[in-house]
């Protein structure tokens, strides 16, 4: 598959609902044009998630998401066997199910990168949050991505990727990952937008909503970002933020924010926003 020469892309140019500057754009259609996978990483709420799947929504390409966790191991992302299913029927019978107890692909269930590898046309393939899972098993997960390959070692069959898929991967740097992992990926940092770009984003989302409240809100929302909390409020809370003052039909008052539940997540933080000391103890 390496003598294969890269596939032409269609290109991306950012859509309805997703502000594509210019940088991020230039790295989103390299990486899709020489086939690399393209690491994002920057803080939650910046729209890492959201390219990947504004980028499948955009090229009419199928997504398959691996969402990771510190549990995960490599194996599991491309493929299962349904071990009870298949004692069950070894002991019972499989009935009319089509199933046949000495078929192992009757009892496999395909993961994530299994799916991708398995499709007929070019999948978006998303490893979302990347940093939760070990050192170990990022290498092992980039291993089975640059080489479009993985063996079932139950049958030491190897399934090779019909089409190689399109690769974004992300983390929000909860954990460094590999120097490895690094250099064979293309990297790119989301930075958190500043006050035009972000005018911008939630034009897409609010094009037709009052421009004073809309100018209220992100003032609003840019004070509270500068004031420290545990965990600042993010793009994704600024536009449910809107939604709601749009749907409420009230202009936010600067002294006293309305709704700021969608905006501060952590109790902590909005008792500091309030001026409140610490939480009540319950008996």
């Amino acid at each position: 598959m390496e003598n294969t020469p890269p596939r032409q892309m269609p290109v991306f140019e950012g859509t309805d609902k997703y502000y594509l500057d210019p940088e991020l754009r230039a790295i989103v259609n390299i990486a899709l044009a020489m086939e690399k996978p393209l690491l994002l990483t920057g803080e939650a709420g910046t729209g890492k998630t959201q390219l990947a799947l504004e980028t499948a929504r955009a090229l009419n390409m199928p997504t398959e998401i691996l969402r990771c966790k510190s549990t995960i191991k490599g194996e599991e992302a491309c493929y299962t066997q349904d071990t009870v299913l298949r004692l069950n029927d070894a002991r019972f019978g499989p009935g009319d199910s089509g199933r046949h107890v000495d078929n192992f692909f009757d009892y496999i269930i395909w993961g994530p990168i299994g799916r991708a590898f398995r499709a007929d046309e070019k999948v978006v393939l998303l490893l979302d949050e990347i940093d939760k899972t070990e050192s170990d098993v990022q290498d092992n997960l980039l291993d089975i991505l640059e080489e479009c390959q993985f063996t079932i070692r139950e049958v030491n069959q190897t399934i090779r990727a019909r089409v190689r898929p399109a690769i974004f991967i992300t983390s929000n740097a909860k954990r460094e990952l590999s120097d490895p992992f690094l250099r064979r990926c293309y990297c790119h940092h989301i930075a958190f937008p500043d006050q035009e770009a972000m005018r911008r984003i939630v034009d897409l989302h609010y094009p037709n909503t009052d421009p004073r409240l809309l100018e209220a809100a992100i003032a609003i929302f840019y004070d509270l970002r500068s004031r420290g909390f545990e965990k600042p409020p993010a793009t994704s809370e600024l536009l449910n933020w809107i939604g709601a003052l749009e749907r409420l039909g009230e202009m936010p008052d600067p002294a006293k924010p309305p709704l700021t539940g969608i905006l501060l997540k952590r109790a902590g933080d909005i008792l500091r926003h309030r001026g409140g000391g610490a939480p009540r103890r319950r008996f």
